[in-house]
């Protein structure tokens, strides 16, 4: 039960205090006159003044709540080394042992990271902790506990951003002197153009500092397996060349030898991940003769961003005697000799579309091409019916990495593309058609030109099985031979077309050497907790591949054939770090988890960070040891008030008398006929005293 006296004015408060205030002026000029009576008067007066205010006792039927006490494990990755988990776990049994003992006291604990904060980059306690506070009202928190080895990385400014207004007091697992040795990335490209070097800067931190004369040695490894050591001087800043040797993710492991007594040598290795950025392919696109399909051709290579292309067509062959002036047919010149002689290297793929001997190129310049794709070039040929012809390109310089040879015969009858067996396996053509049915549901084609004796990989064939398209490798170059100029009808949706731009772009970009579209490849790529691992080759069965673990550990894979040419396999992969994969001579390599993560840069246990709350709030740290069985705790104190709520060997939290009314009864204090009878009895006894 709980009483106190309540007032239900029976006029407006500020009619009151006006009543008031002439109440006090009236008593005060009473007895300032000294009027006979002036003390019966002012107590008349008093007692209007309380009827019209209306009292009333309330009486209060309370139930107390219990006090609520949040107690926050830090189960982040900091906390699994030098045996701060089994710590924690002894912490969290004594502490809970102490608290329960603690009459009114409710735990609420909260596990951080929480399930859904899993991926994030560093311990986000405060905030798993914001969630919880949340649920609870307010006046009933009584404090906080906070168990973790300090490594916190949102920590708020002010503690009151976060409701904190209840001492945060730190239980603190691990020794404030602990020696660890960490790699620090001060600075890394996130990309580069392939085949570039670009610089990163990393050092290495000894915390506490150790002996400044004694050098570390530092290990360097790129993708391409090649390694470098060097001694290096901790604190002071290395400048370590990041390498683009290809397109896509380029990846450089960094490790710094193990120092005597340190924590742990998880953060001894950083790695740096960098995109490989191709500069725009050249394409070199020489059309023979107008045709419908020419478009097609250079609205493709248009649409491509990654590509830069410089197109002629050859409008009329120099033997040709019209009388057409020149400057009608062009605007400038065909610069022969500036193509094909003097800037051919730059270019990345040269094609030809229908061309023919018309004595526009010299045949210096087409053994140019030849030379310039056994050099590493690479060269299309879209092959029209005058390759079959005595004009054709096969009877050129370029015959010998053209990969088939024409009979001079020309198959012109109607037909549907189709993928050969080799088709099925190699990337260009690999899913182009969707395999439910032999035959592709594409547009029909009517022309093929007849050849004998290919070289290289056929990949689609025409009527009578003769070769379509045809991929070879010449040395260190490429080539394709297209031997129909029908792909266009495609392009123009005839008989429900068919995947042109798939083809020709995943044709283009081969010639060019995408690694994306290389038939024999090693690939790899890391997830959360998984590495996936993918095989792509032109055999029938492939090896296992061998993975080495970030901690050094070899494990030979076997992979699973799910689809043709491709193999695929995912490998569960808890440590998170570098994967370095084989299989034969192929090397892949890979990263799982998050790279540098800032939950793994800084490991040593420490108060310094969580100081700034602790201080606003009154709340201490408190070290209670890295062992599991040498834990020692303050003792719990429950205090109403109190600026600082810690002392050397006790942590307090508020006693916040929180509770629920469950009811309330009102007894009128001045009300009905006996106030009536005070207040007139009242009134007449100071007449009567005034009237003597």
């Amino acid at each position: 039960m709980n009483w106190m006296v309540e007032f239900s004015p029976l006029l407006p408060l500020q009619a009151l205090y006006i009543l008031g205030g002439i109440g006090v002026l009236l008593s005060v000029l009473l007895l300032w006159a000294r009027t006979r009576g002036a003390l019966l008067r002012i107590g008349a007066l008093a007692l209007l003044l309380l009827a019209l205010a209306n009292p009333s006792l309330r009486q209060e039927d309370r139930e107390p709540l219990t006090n609520i006490a949040v107690v926050v494990m830090d189960k982040s990755a900091s906390q699994r080394f030098a045996g701060r988990e089994d710590a924690g776990e002894a912490v969290r049994t004594r502490l809970a042992d102490r608290l329960s003992a603690v009459g009114d006291l409710e735990l609420r604990w909260v596990t951080a990271p929480l399930a859904s904060g899993g991926d994030r980059d560093g311990t986000m306690l405060f905030t798993d902790l914001s969630k919880t506070l949340a649920d609870i009202p307010p006046d009933r928190l009584a404090g906080v506990v906070i168990v973790t080895d300090g490594q916190i990385h949102d920590v708020p400014a002010n503690a009151s951003d976060f409701g904190l207004e209840v001492p945060v007091h730190a239980v603190l697992t691990g020794k404030p002197d602990e020696f660890d040795r960490r790699l620090e990335i001060i600075r890394a490209p996130r990309f580069g153009i392939v085949d570039s070097v670009q610089d990163a800067e990393v050092r290495v931190v000894d915390h506490p500092s150790n002996d400044r004369n004694a050098s570390v040695e530092l290990t360097i490894r790129w993708g391409d397996q090649t390694e470098e050591k060097r001694r290096v001087q901790p604190g002071e800043p290395v400048t370590i060349p990041i390498r683009f040797p290809h397109a896509g993710l380029n990846i450089v492991e960094l490790e710094a030898e193990t120092a005597p007594g340190e924590l742990t040598t998880a953060n001894n290795k950083a790695v740096i991940a960098a995109e490989g950025v191709r500069e725009n392919l050249r394409v070199l696109l020489v059309s023979g003769e107008p045709h419908a399909g020419e478009r097609t051709w250079r609205n493709l290579l248009k649409s491509d961003a990654a590509v830069d292309l410089v197109h002629f067509t050859i409008l009329r062959p120099p033997e040709k005697q019209d009388g057409t002036p020149i400057n009608q047919l062009s605007l400038i010149a065909f610069p022969t000799r500036e193509l094909f002689s003097e800037k051919l290297e730059e270019f990345d793929l040269i094609i030809f579309d229908r061309y023919h001997r018309r004595g526009v190129l010299p045949l210096l310049y087409l053994d140019n091409v030849a030379q310039y794709v056994e050099n590493g070039g690479a060269v299309l040929v879209a092959a029209g019916q005058r390759y079959a012809s005595p004009t054709s390109l096969f009877r050129t310089p370029l015959a010998h990495v053209l990969p088939a040879a024409p009979t001079g015969r020309l198959i012109e009858q109607p037909y549907r593309p189709a993928v050969t067996e080799t088709g099925d396996r190699h990337p260009v053509t690999r899913g182009l058609h969707d395999g439910a049915s032999d035959t592709p549901n594409w547009g029909r084609w009517f022309r093929l030109i007849d050849t004998e004796s290919p070289s290289g990989d056929v990949l689609m064939k025409g009527p009578q099985d003769k070769p379509l398209l045809i991929l070879n490798r010449i040395k260190e170059g490429r080539v394709a031979l297209l031997l129909s100029d029908h792909a266009w009808l495609w392009a123009r949706g005839f008989e429900g077309g068919g995947p042109y731009t798939a083809l020709l772009r995943r044709l283009a970009h081969w010639l060019m050497k995408e690694p994306d579209l290389e038939e024999d490849v090693l690939l790899a790529s890391g997830e959360t907790n998984a590495l996936t691992i993918e095989r792509r080759s032109m055999d029938d069965t492939v090896e296992p591949v061998e993975v080495t673990l970030p901690n050094g550990e070899i494990r030979n894979v076997e992979l699973e054939e799910s689809g043709p040419g491709h193999w695929r396999a995912v490998l569960n992969a808890p440590d998170h770090g570098v994967y370095r994969l084989k299989s034969g001579e192929l090397h892949a390599v890979a990263h799982v988890g998050q790279m540098n993560s800032k939950e793994l840069s800084t490991l040593n246990a420490t108060d310094e960070l969580l100081q700034p709350v602790l201080a606003q709030t009154g709340g201490g740290a408190f070290w209670a040891g890295a062992k599991a069985d040498d834990i020692s705790l303050p003792r719990i104190a429950m205090l109403r008030s109190g600026r600082l709520m810690h002392g050397s060997d006790w942590m307090g939290f508020k006693q916040r008398d929180a509770y629920i009314t469950r009811g309330v009864r009102l007894i009128p204090l001045f009300t009905g006929l006996l106030a009536l009878a005070v207040l007139l009895g009242a009134l007449s006894l100071a007449w009567f005293r005034e009237g003597r």
